[in-house]
């Protein structure tokens, strides 16, 4: 039987479909990760006006018949995110955010964790200042982020001890094969890791997400955290990001 669902859900990903209408893939606080066809939202005189454009927080109606997509019926802003799509660094950022819950969560599975970690993203990202001559993928918002919805999917890497054999210090390397850190005795070809770099991504996963621009991380701890990010993605879910090529 069709039933229409009033929900909380972020906009992650939108494309024209036929003369008029969008096809939305959105993260909802109900149902997790759901498709939608929003119906003459292209028109100038659209009731959705521009609501539902990607990184929107939005009330949205969904009415559920028998096909893959469900029906817009309504959508009311709860936060329209303007600043990050205005903004060039925000929106590369911002860009990677949401292409990381597209690869992580691709079921129609709850999760109220990560809906709560992914607003708390946008509005982390939203009052982010824009820092020139930085790159996007090394911004601590979006390395904070990706760790804890990494950690959300069983992912997290273990970084306290090597993994291997126990050793507490020492740690230098990260092994994506064995999901965490090594000690130079266990390691075979890892990723290297500094002490900063191992402090750095401590701070990424305790700290909150808006907490994480002043966690003071340096360039170099930053290239090691988002290296433990990437070869997590290859190793555990076999993707890769285009985002992170930018």
């Amino acid at each position: 039987m069709a039933a229409t669902t009033i929900t909380e859900a972020v906009v992650l990903r939108s494309f024209p479909f036929g003369e008029a209408d969008r096809v939305l893939h959105v993260y909802t606080a109900a149902s997790g990760r759901q498709g939608a066809i929003a119906k003459g939202v292209r028109r100038t005189k659209s009731r959705f006006g521009g609501r539902l454009e990607p990184f929107s927080h939005v009330e949205l109606g969904l009415h559920r018949g028998r096909g893959e997509l469900g029906t817009v019926t309504g959508a009311s802003l709860v936060r329209s995110h303007d600043r990050i799509r205005s903004d060039g660094y925000r929106l590369q950022v911002g860009l990677i955010g949401l292409e990381a819950m597209l690869k992580l969560y691709t079921e129609e599975e709850q999760s109220s964790r990560a809906f709560l970690a992914l607003t708390r993203f946008l509005d982390a990202l939203d009052e982010r200042e824009p820092q020139p001559g930085r790159r996007p993928a090394l911004d601590p918002v979006v390395l904070s982020f990706q760790l804890k919805l990494l950690w959300l999917s069983g992912f997290l890497p273990h970084l306290s001890s090597c993994v291997e054999c126990g050793e507490a210090d020492g740690l230098v390397a990260f092994l994506p094969s064995a999901g965490g850190a090594v000690c130079a005795a266990c390691d075979t070809g890892g990723i290297p890791l500094s002490q900063d770099g191992l402090n750095g991504l401590a701070g990424l996963v305790g700290a909150p997400i808006a907490d994480a621009p002043g966690l003071g991380l340096g360039d170099r701890a930053a290239r090691e955290a988002l290296g433990v990010v990437t070869s997590s993605y290859e190793y555990h879910g076999g993707f890769r990001l285009r985002t992170l090529s930018a």
